[in-house]
């Protein structure tokens, strides 16, 4: 966005940001017109827009039957059924012939000086040793294997490993406590747990295998735990329960086949933190979430081939997931990993990596850009940053000031920035700018996305004015949407399609601009 293309829109109004035509010449969807036409198309016949997607973007081992059926009074929703399918599959060995040697993944430490990156060729091998491990220790289609571990690349290679021989992960963040833990474990009697002796974060020891030990206590289906050698605390060890993640990498071999799934299996379950009682356990299955991930992943962020790209999250939330691992690299991208925090060693740590990785696309947290903000422009000031060409933001409302010093002093006011809305239970993004086709306004999420239709209503259900306060639902299904609450379908239609039957209700307050 050249800097002439801010347009006032009346007294007293926000700025609006017009697409910068350079950057739209280049960009997947290159203008509104375009936009509203397949936007229009996704919405009118849904089957036949994520079809024709389905077939031109992932690989498949057997074509589906029936592309949708769902029932939103029962909450019941099917994707691809018939279809056949394997995301591990999709996100490596379907890339090792042009890709092989490209970069997957550049991991970036919590001390500067550690640093390490992947190929596509590597991270093939390192999943498949791993979920011949996976299978070695038991582990069999179908059962849980819950991942609890700092940022480190053996947490991708783990939710892949799983991925590949069919097994449900369930990353749970690694700054949980000993007691969160147990509950998610409980909640879906994980068989495997994978853990570390411990974690690095902003220069100190999280002890995860401390931890991981507590909430295993007394629990018999937990069957072993898979301990990574990250920190070289000493821990307790359990001989009958406890083996080294590198003495079982070295025993086992290179050369998995890819379990074949069918497109709704299960792919993982993420606990969302559950204002209200027991966390939920959102549950993603396999076709659906990949090609929406996918989807979502390079028309947002206007992904390019030779692109780096940077989503600060952790894995243990559901931006890690369909940001960091399943949608780069299903696009066959190369996505950076983080274990440190913005503000650790100094305060200029997000961009002593944008300039070392010469990062082009850069996906962050409001609370990131207001902390980062606070402490001055000097420290992006001191970095060449002038590699990125998009920004976005992710997990909460952007307030306009945080907004407008990202776009002056991170996007030096030629980035577009998405500014994205989405929850775990949605899988992927739903309202979004596309860089090259929306004019933005700071603090608007804008429009969208293609086989979304949201409407905004008040308590009665009945349609929201413009400006007025009111509920967000959607109409109709998307590809990526969860199909259910682990263990309690029921709590799921009450939670999501009860209120307003019809429609999935977010529990999100919005208003039309």
């Amino acid at each position: 966005m050249g800097k002439d293309s801010a347009t006032k829109t009346g007294a007293g109004e926000a700025q609006v940001f017009n697409p910068d035509s350079t950057f739209s010449q280049n960009a997947w969807v290159k203008n509104l017109e375009e936009y509203r036409e397949t936007y229009r198309r996704s919405i009118s016949d849904p089957e036949e827009f994520w079809a024709e997607r389905a077939e031109k973007t992932l690989s498949w081992t057997k074509k589906w039957d029936n592309v949708l059926e769902y029932d939103f009074v029962k909450a019941e929703i099917r994707w691809f059924d018939g279809g056949q399918i394997n995301v591990a599959q999709n996100c490596l060995d379907r890339h090792l012939k042009e890709r092989g040697d490209k970069t997957a993944i550049i991991w970036e430490g919590d001390n500067p000086d550690e640093t390490k990156t992947f190929t596509y060729k590597e991270l093939h091998a390192e999943v498949s040793k791993f979920a011949n491990v996976l299978k070695n220790n038991g582990a069999q289609k179908g059962d849980v294997v819950t991942i609890y571990l700092g940022m480190v690349p053996e947490l991708a290679i783990a939710a892949l490993a799983c991925a590949r021989i069919g097994a449900i992960h369930s990353v749970v963040f690694g700054g949980f406590s000993a007691d969160s833990l147990r509950d998610r474990i409980l909640d879906c009697s994980a068989k495997i747990v994978v853990t570390a002796d411990g974690a690095y974060r902003g220069g100190k020891v999280i002890p995860l295998k401390e931890a991981a030990d507590k909430a295993v206590a007394g629990l018999p289906f937990v069957e072993q735990m898979i301990v990574l050698k990250r920190t070289g605390t000493d821990v307790e060890w359990n001989n009958g329960r406890n083996v080294w993640w590198h003495d079982e990498m070295e025993k086992a071999d290179d050369l998995c086949e890819p379990e074949v799934m069918e497109a709704e299996d299960p792919l993982f379950i993420l606990y969302t933190s559950g204002s209200t009682g027991k966390p939920k356990g959102v549950l993603h299955t396999t076709a659906g979430y990949l090609l929406y991930a996918s989807e979502t992943f390079k028309h947002i962020f206007d992904y390019h081939e030779n692109d780096i790209y940077w989503c600060t999250a952790d894995l243990g939330w559901i931006t890690g997931h369909s940001y960091i691992v399943y949608g780069p690299l299903a696009n066959g991208a190369t996505t950076l990993m983080f274990e440190g925090i913005p503000t650790y060693p100094e305060p200029d740590r997000f961009w002593q990596v944008v300039e070392k990785h010469k990062v082009n696309i850069f996906y962050t947290a409001p609370t990131a850009i207001r902390a980062l903000a606070r402490e001055g422009e000097k420290w992006p000031e001191k970095r060449d940053i002038s590699s990125l060409r998009l920004l976005g933001t992710v997990g909460e409302p952007i307030n306009p000031e945080a907004w407008l010093w990202y776009h002056k002093h991170i996007g030096h006011e030629t980035c577009p920035i998405v500014d994205t809305w989405w929850q775990t239970e949605t899988g992927g993004i739903l309202i979004t700018p596309l860089p090259g086709a929306t004019p933005t306004k700071p603090g608007s999420a804008t429009l969208p996305f293609f086989g979304v239709e949201p409407a905004i209503i008040r308590q009665d259900g009945s349609q929201a004015d413009v400006n007025e306060n009111g509920y967000l639902v959607i109409n109709q299904p998307w590809p990526g949407i969860m199909r259910t609450v682990f263990g309690h379908h029921e709590r799921f239609r009450e939670t999501y399609f009860s209120q307003y039957p019809g429609k999935y209700f977010t529990g999100d307050g919005a208003r039309v601009d």
